[in-house]
């Protein structure tokens, strides 16, 4: 039987966000030492004071993952002075088509593409490596129940999150003999002020804490994907199993 992940050093990217915040108070708690990464140091300086009312240390680091080198050498520097047991991947931006427009401003599809996708593989790929000389560790990738779908007025955002699902496939296959878990968690709707943001129905949207408990579990079990919540496997079951025209002319409805 294997042994039941503890991890002692977590890093969380995105901690200043909803679901970021969600999982930084889920793991806190007396041993533990979180390194809470995020664009809002008033919400990370907030969250650092929680986390350490409830028994854990923490760093805090406000940066801009758009400088992925920056970003990734600045992860690097922190694993060497002290390796992390887990690292959770939370960070990203979501957005669709403005109103009236027949494709997404290139800008935005650029940065989603940096911030959704080449960052946190970046880094990702970085920490892995770093991992597997150790023979151990966990890398926690969120992406979205959106990169299952074309989502035709969400180009950038299901490209970006189908394009992180990929690699987080590929990179779980090729660590797997070197001791390293890689975990991809796509979620559904979940109720962030960032998510609120967006114009649209949220069908079974999620409370961040429910969703970072789901995310925990994950990482403990090592599980290579999940989908949450449920009824978004089906979608995407469905998604596949539909002729292509009859999928495209549900997507343009």
């Amino acid at each position: 039987m294997s042994k039941i992940f503890h991890p002692a050093r977590i890093l969380i990217i995105g901690a200043s966000g909803g679901l970021g915040t969600a999982l930084a108070r889920y793991y806190a708690r007396p041993g533990v030492i979180l390194s809470l990464w995020g664009r809002d140091m008033t919400r990370l300086s907030s969250l650092a004071r929680a986390c350490e009312a409830a028994g854990a240390s923490t760093k805090v680091r406000s940066l801009d993952l758009s400088d992925v080198k920056g970003a990734v050498d600045a992860m690097l520097a922190e694993d060497e002075a002290d390796p992390v047991d887990l690292a959770i991947f939370a960070s990203g931006q979501g957005d669709i088509r403005a109103a009236g427009a027949l494709v997404e401003d290139s800008g935005l599809v650029a940065r989603l593409g940096t911030i959704n996708f080449v960052a946190p593989a970046s880094m990702a790929a970085a920490l892995a490596g770093r991992m597997a000389a150790r023979s151990k560790g966990r890398i926690v990738l969120i992406g979205s129940a959106a990169a299952f779908h074309a989502l035709p007025f969400a180009c950038a955002y299901s490209g970006t999150k189908a394009g992180l699902a990929h690699f987080a496939e590929a990179l779980r296959i090729g660590m797997r003999e070197h001791g390293v878990r890689i975990v991809l968690v796509s979620p559904g709707f979940i109720d962030t002020a960032a998510a609120r943001q967006v114009s649209g129905a949220r069908l079974f949207s999620m409370r961040p804490e429910a969703v970072a408990a789901k995310i925990a579990r994950a990482a403990a079990l090592g599980k290579a994907h999940v989908v949450t919540p449920w009824p978004f496997n089906l979608l995407r079951w469905f998604d596949r199993l539909l002729p292509r025209p009859l999928r495209e002319r549900l997507l343009l409805a």
